[in-house]
């Protein structure tokens, strides 16, 4: 493996910290009112739809998954660290030609994939998801990837820049537009006496999209004209190709395989006994009943991992591997931390919250048992982040294919025999996996950086 080690500049620690907190906090307080305001939305949606109906909805997962990988996820990635870069060189004429080159990128991907899922919408709810129900709900989704795109790429450059006010704001103003879209259909329906469709939910992704667009584009503030180097547009779309294409490669099998996961439980719980109903029924409770609540905390982290990427990369730039040792140590520290707290609340609370909030009891077993994947779950996706930061994106890829490959051979094989219960264990033990291979990946690789740099002083 090899060292982590490059030229002697040093970036700040204490504005390293500082960016690096105050970016969390913020996108931290949006993300824990988006997900308060998200635990109403899904106890309303399991009132209107149903079980089964969230079901349904949750089957629609891996497409959104899917071109979100395609159109925006690499390509935003991309544009964190280029900017970053270019702001380390003092340079905004390059971070900003970084963004339009990467915005360009993801409105021609986006525009071919909804065209695509807008026409196939049918062929893909019966051939891939095997439900007809999903097609209208695929029509509709198909809507949003083009506005998706344009707030992804904005959020990366901020986040290139470890600002994050304009971020958490669309974040904001996604969630509230998507609630209120949704409530609003839902009133007009039952007015009219009407049988409320599924497709409400979709409406709500395409108009909160939309609401995170125009608050992006209104609120954006580019770096002003300075710096005597200007990259050519070529240039730029070449590097961010280069480092884009296998990021996206990755999301997307990583998607195919998780869709593929995702799409096999309702499958495989017939085998076990439940008709096609109850089968929905119960993946809906998992997904999204139970899921929600488990994943709460990671707000905290998902925002450390979306700063930390660009906050290594400087670092790594500036050849600060102290920096980045310390920041691995807090990072497990602090993730492992707050994933045992999380345990602890879940396996007192989880009945509890399931009742109060689902009013469901299987809800209530499915977050007591998946509150023992918390410490694993949080750690996984910070660490991940730093390996992407230090350049390793092939590193994260192999452990997330491992940890999906291990959740994929107990959907197949045990719960057939067991039940969903068993899924719940293949999901602690996939995620297990996953953090310790990424701790003993990266403490490698510091060992490794200290060793060359100890020869190198020699």
């Amino acid at each position: 493996m090899p060292g982590i080690h490059f030229p002697k500049h040093s970036v700040s620690k204490s504005s390293f910290s500082h960016s690096l907190i105050t970016g969390t906090l913020l996108l931290t307080f949006a993300g824990v009112l988006t997900r308060i305001i998200g635990f109403f939305y899904r106890i309303f949606l399991s009132r209107v739809i149903g079980a089964e109906g969230i079901g349904i909805y949750q089957l629609t997962a891996p497409v959104m998954a899917l071109g979100f990988a395609i159109t925006s996820a690499g390509i935003q990635t991309s544009i964190s660290r280029f900017v970053s870069t270019e702001v380390g060189k003092k340079n905004p004429n390059g971070a900003r030609r970084y963004l339009f080159a990467g915005l360009a990128l993801s409105l021609l991907l986006s525009a071919v994939f909804s065209l695509i899922l807008w026409k196939y919408a049918a062929f893909i709810a019966t051939a891939w998801l095997g439900d007809a129900r999903c097609a209208p709900l695929l029509s509709v989704l198909s809507l949003s990837f083009v506005p998706s795109c344009i707030h992804a790429c904005i959020n990366g450059y901020y986040y290139g820049l470890k600002k994050t006010g304009v971020p958490a704001l669309t974040q904001l103003a996604e969630q509230f537009a998507r609630v209120a879209a949704v409530y609003a259909l839902f009133l007009i329906y039952s007015e009219q006496q009407s049988a409320v469709p599924l497709s409400i939910t979709m409406w709500g992704i395409v108009i909160g999209e939309i609401a995170s667009t125009l608050v992006s584009v209104s609120c954006i503030r580019l770096l002003p004209d300075a710096g005597s180097s200007k990259p050519s547009w070529s240039s730029c779309t070449k590097n961010l190709l280069l480092m884009a294409a296998p990021l996206t490669a990755n999301r997307v099998v990583l998607n195919l395989f998780s869709s593929y996961e995702n799409i096999m439980i309702p499958n495989r719980l017939r085998l076990f006994g439940y008709d096609t109903s109850d089968a929905l029924g119960v993946y809906g409770i998992l997904t999204g009943m139970a899921m929600s609540v488990v994943m709460f905390p990671s707000v905290i982290t998902n925002s450390v991992s979306v700063l930390l990427l660009p906050a290594i990369s400087e670092a790594k730039a500036a050849g600060d591997d102290a920096l980045i040792r310390r920041t691995l140590k807090k990072t497990i520290e602090s993730c492992l931390s707050l994933g045992f707290l999380a345990t602890i609340a879940f396996l007192f609370t989880g009945d509890f919250l399931g009742n109060f909030l689902f009013g469901n009891a299987l809800a209530g077993t499915f977050i007591t048992t998946l509150g023992w994947i918390c410490p694993f779950l949080y750690l996984g996706s910070t660490l991940s982040s730093i390996l992407h930061g230090l350049g390793f994106p092939g590193l994260t890829f192999v452990l997330n294919l491992i940890s999906c490959g291990i959740r994929i051979l107990f959907v197949l094989f045990a719960v057939p025999v067991f039940g969903i219960k068993s899924y719940l264990w293949g999901i602690l033990i996939s995620q297990a996996v996953l953090a310790l291979l990424a701790i003993l990946l990266l403490l490698r690789m510091t060992r490794s950086s200290r060793r060359c740099r100890e020869r190198k002083v020699k």
